[in-house]
């Protein structure tokens, strides 16, 4: 039943159909309608154990949801948090699942949660395809990022805002005053909302947000990169580099903060057994930290779906296809080691995985952890990064495009995507005459494929019906 709605992988790997199915299955189990007293006004995918709508955990299913050709549809977990905005621009990150009312905590008292909405609307855009969507929500984004200003900018243009407003969970970030994360985030959202000013041929706007982001990144480069270590970090209340290395440093490199050079130096790290480069990609914080445990130590030494992800998502914008990849599968591995212990058990999908061995992470610090069958972490992996990183697919609905980037040829592909009103099929398999994609289409569209062991590229406009190509007359 789930399959005939959503789009169907092929993968060499029949366990990781298998994650990747299951995953749509308990989305299905999951999902729930709002209800007259918290003003949901669509379904939502919930979580077991919810007690609230948590912005940064919706924003992280849209993420997958996307790929869902639309039978559940990501637009309500958004569209949640646009309502609530209040006359100053605030969007509060938590909402009370009971009556709808924003919930605050001591540690947070203004509800600030990792900005994301910009990049957010600008993957609909590409994978649903709805400009008239984007202009619709500038004007809420732009509310809201003056609130943040407004509130959480220092004079020396970095933001200030608690740490537990980043989602880092329990790693030691004591005297933090200007997050790392939370700057880069910011950077992401401003380069997003200057490309959705592209996408709508507003050219103030994309100005505008291009000099927001500018600002920030010379900012972030200038007081937060320590050359001796090459690293970015915290600072303190003084502007002095916290000396603690964690894994939100990676989000520059989604927001392209660094140069060429200074990403090295990180890339460096990230392979680097003795650092971040653990088995199960990538841990909170490196081995070679005293917070860092083989136990997890929570979101210390653990590995947590949502940073492999964006790390993955990082190296990409520096040209590491086949790194990105390689721990994509890795991880994929490590989840699906934990969900099937053995032979005659089964366990579960958990909120953050050891770093070096089958099983979740650990902690008495944080309550509740680790929480189990949280899909807006896993499914980032299992469906999204199945998707876009371990088959390779990237797909562009208003450039009518889909982008196949294979590191060597192997049997793989997806049936039933949804290109806007037009269903596709792609999938490469060895035959007798060699190595051969077959694509189904109903309507025109542009295919590239490129395949990095054998330095071939190439991008053919694919016509309505059944074709096929072989790799050998590329």
């Amino acid at each position: 039943m789930i399959k005939d709605m959503v789009p169907f992988v092929h993968f060499y790997d029949q366990d990781f159909v298998d994650m990747y199915d299951r995953s749509w299955v308990w989305i299905d189990e999951l999902w729930k309608s709002g209800t007259e007293a918290n003003g949901f006004s669509g379904s939502y995918l919930s979580y077991p154990g919810q007690e609230t709508f948590n912005q940064y955990l919706n924003c992280l299913s849209s993420l997958f949801l996307v790929y869902s050709n639309q039978n559940n549809s990501p637009f309500p977990l958004l569209d949640y948090f646009y309502t609530k905005q209040e006359s100053n621009g605030a969007i509060r990150g938590e909402y009370s699942i009971e009556d709808g009312k924003a919930v605050f905590s001591a540690n947070n008292p203004e509800g600030i949660s990792p900005p994301l909405f910009a990049y957010i609307e600008h993957g609909f855009y590409h994978k649903i395809g709805n400009k008239k969507r984007l202009k619709e929500v500038v004007p809420i984004l732009e509310r809201h990022y003056s609130w943040i200003q407004a509130t959480f900018q220092k004079p020396n243009g970095l933001f200030s805002v608690p740490v537990e407003a980043c989602q880092s969970g329990n790693i030691d970030r004591g005297h933090v005053y200007y997050p790392l994360d939370f700057n880069a985030q910011l950077a992401v959202n401003a380069l997003y909302m200057s490309a959705i000013g592209d996408i709508l041929n507003d050219k103030e706007l994309s100005f505008r947000y291009k000099r927001i982001y500018f600002s920030l990144k010379t900012r972030i480069n200038s007081m937060m990169w320590d050359s001796e270590t090459n690293f970015y970090y915290d600072l303190d209340i003084k502007e002095h580099r916290i000396n603690k290395r964690f894994i939100g440093a990676y989000w520059t490199l989604l927001a392209e903060i660094p140069n060429d050079e200074r990403a090295a130096y990180m890339i460096e790290q990230l392979k680097d057994p003795a650092e971040f480069g653990t088995d199960n990609p990538f841990p909170g914080v490196p081995v070679s930290s005293s917070d860092y445990s083989e136990e997890g130590n929570g979101y210390s030494g653990g590995v947590v779906p949502v940073n492999t992800y964006m790390v993955i998502k990082g190296l990409e914008k520096y040209g590491q296809f086949i790194y990105a990849r390689e721990c994509a599968i890795r991880h994929m591995y490590f989840i699906l080691d934990t969900l099937h212990p053995d032979s005659d058990t089964i366990g579960d999908v958990w909120e953050a995985y050891l770093p070096n061995k089958e099983g979740f992470s650990r902690t008495d610090a944080i309550d509740g952890f680790p929480r189990r069958r949280l899909l807006p972490y896993v499914g980032l992996v299992t469906i999204t990064l199945m998707i876009e990183n371990i088959i390779g697919l990237e797909i562009s609905l208003p450039r009518k495009t889909v982008d196949w980037v294979m590191p060597s040829l192997e049997a793989m592909g997806i049936e039933n995507l949804s290109l806007k009103r037009n269903m596709i099929t792609i999938l490469s398999n060895k035959t007798d005459r060699g190595w051969e994609i077959r694509l189904e289409s109903e309507k025109l569209y542009y295919f590239t494929i490129e395949i990095l062991s054998e330095s071939k590229k190439k991008t053919l406009p694919i016509p309505s019906g059944k074709c096929s190509m072989l790799i050998d007359k590329l």
